[in-house]
């Protein structure tokens, strides 16, 4: 299978290509040329394999020039006992009969990230082998908090490699930041970015546009890549826990094999239900898509006009990983619905550059439609929803989480629509101590690592070990720096 530019179909990259670059040339996201189908009897057998099996299984026919041994090989490697707090990687938890969270945080960062950058390491260097490729590569990541803290992890002390990871200096929780600034490793960096994510994105973008850095990096030996999920290595093991996630359903006996389930998921750059959108094209029985959005709502108002308009009041929410105006992800998804039309997506995304605002044409305004739901909560209602939901089901949840299972239950009521649904619960309610202990009307004037206590002692529930740990590390990294200084940081990291 081939790989084409999203504004670009014309030039095809072997897959090692696409997973070096991370972006394309042209400015496009890399997309395979077709999608692999999973028949019902491919759903079945996969029921009764493991977690690392299925990773296999899926992955495999979008990486033809890796072989299955070796993607058997990342998946041991990726999702172990040492990484994992539980054997299943990806459990499915049922709350009521007919809802069902996936727990995507059991890994080492405690969110949903770790589920795909603890794959993308080993695609990368084994990519990096496969094009004889000299130079070492530098990763260049920008976080709304949860990406760059498992990017780091991934890539700690990974042969060849640098990483520079880029935060809003305001807008991550206490607990993530700490994650980021106490990283271990020599190959690492971190920097705060005086604005919102969408700056330190865009801030990404161009220096990856900066054709003069691009050749003095090479002249020192270096290229840049992305982890971030622009980047089709970092979305694809996306894929595999939406498939996972329903085989489990139907190995249960909660659903049976073909039955229908919704898949609701709260995000903001729009990777992670794009991946669901894609298990349901392989074949999946997934049936509406329902997208979360907290007060940035830029994702509900675009799935509900057909208009994206990112002109709008940015705001700083306790669900700050979808703190987002600009859904980058957004563009694989235009570029499948309006039926590989890389110039009408080339000119949405200069629209979008230029004025801010696009509106799709009809066709893709209905597929939308067809597709998806969208629908937001904000903080009060977030806050309530947790309390809820831990008073009625002793279950804990994130900010995140949150918004997801209120959205759900907003479709379930306006459609009465009650098929079983997933919701994609994305990270650790410790890793947001301080929203969550507030949502359960206790105290919150304490230290971020005090909280961590403070919560498991109010919810009796147990916090991650690698939060816990966080207690006995020094902070590495404090710098920060308005945008257009980010470039600075990579040419003191690289070229000094």
């Amino acid at each position: 299978m081939r790989y084409l530019s999203t504004r670009d179909r014309r030039t095809r990259f072997m897959p090692a290509d696409a997973i070096v670059m991370g972006l394309a040339r042209d400015g496009g996201l890399f997309v395979p040329e077709v999608l692999p189908r999973l028949s019902q009897n491919s759903l079945k057998s996969m029921c009764e394999m493991s977690y690392q099996q299925r990773t296999v299984f899926v992955i495999t026919p979008f990486l033809e020039d890796f072989t299955a041994s070796e993607i058997g090989s990342f998946a041991t490697k990726a999702y172990n006992s040492e990484s994992f707090d539980t054997p299943e990687i990806a459990p499915v938890r049922a709350i009521e009969p007919n809802t069902f969270f996936l727990e995507l945080w059991h890994g080492p960062t405690s969110a949903f990230k770790d589920m795909a950058l603890q794959m993308l390491p080993h695609f990368l260097i084994t990519s990096l082998k496969k094009k004889l490729e000299k130079k070492n590569v530098c990763i260049l990541v920008a976080t709304s908090g949860d990406t760059g803290k498992a990017a780091l992890e991934g890539f700690r002390d990974v042969d060849r490699t640098k990483i520079m990871v880029f935060y809003p200096r305001d807008g991550v929780s206490d607990i993530q930041k700490l994650q980021m600034v106490t990283q271990e490793g020599q190959n690492v960096g971190v920097c705060a970015v005086e604005g919102n994510f969408d700056d330190a994105q865009s801030g990404v973008k161009a220096i990856f546009s900066d054709a003069d850095l691009r050749e003095r990096l090479e002249s020192k030996g270096f290229f840049l890549s992305s982890a971030n999920s622009i980047n089709w290595g970092r979305l694809l093991p996306q894929i595999v826990y939406y498939v996972s996630a329903y085989c489990d359903l139907v190995k249960e006996g909660r659903i049976f094999l073909g039955e229908q389930v919704h898949v609701c998921v709260p995000t903001g750059n729009f990777g992670n239900i794009l991946a669901a959108y894609y298990a349901k094209k392989m074949g999946v029985p997934i049936g509406k898509l329902i997208c979360a959005s907290n007060s940035n709502n830029v994702l509900t108002d675009f799935i509900s006009t057909g208009t994206y308009d990112k002109n709008r009041k940015f705001y700083t929410t306790i669900s700050p990983s979808m703190d987002i105006l600009i859904s980058s992800n957004l563009e694989r998804l235009l570029y499948d619905l309006s039926g590989h039309d890389d110039e009408l997506v080339s000119w949405y995304m200069k629209k979008l550059a230029e004025t801010g605002v696009y509106s799709v044409n009809p066709a893709i305004k209905s597929k939308l439609e067809t597709y998806f739901w969208a629908n937001y909560c904000d903080d009060e209602k977030t806050k309530l929803v947790i309390r809820a939901v831990f008073g009625k089901y002793n279950y804990l949840i994130d900010p995140h989480t949150a918004v997801a299972y209120d959205v759900l239950n907003h479709y379930r009521y306006k459609t009465g629509d009650t098929t079983p649904a997933i919701v994609a619960s994305t990270a650790s309610p410790y890793k947001f101590c301080d929203s969550v202990l507030d949502a359960l009307g206790e105290d919150t004037r304490l230290s971020g690592l005090e909280l961590i206590g403070r919560l498991s002692e109010v919810t009796g529930t147990t916090p991650p070990k690698p939060l816990l740990e966080l207690k006995n590390k020094p902070v590495r990294f404090d710098k920060s720096v308005k945008k257009e200084y980010m470039i600075n940081v990579v040419e003191d990291m690289l070229l000094k």
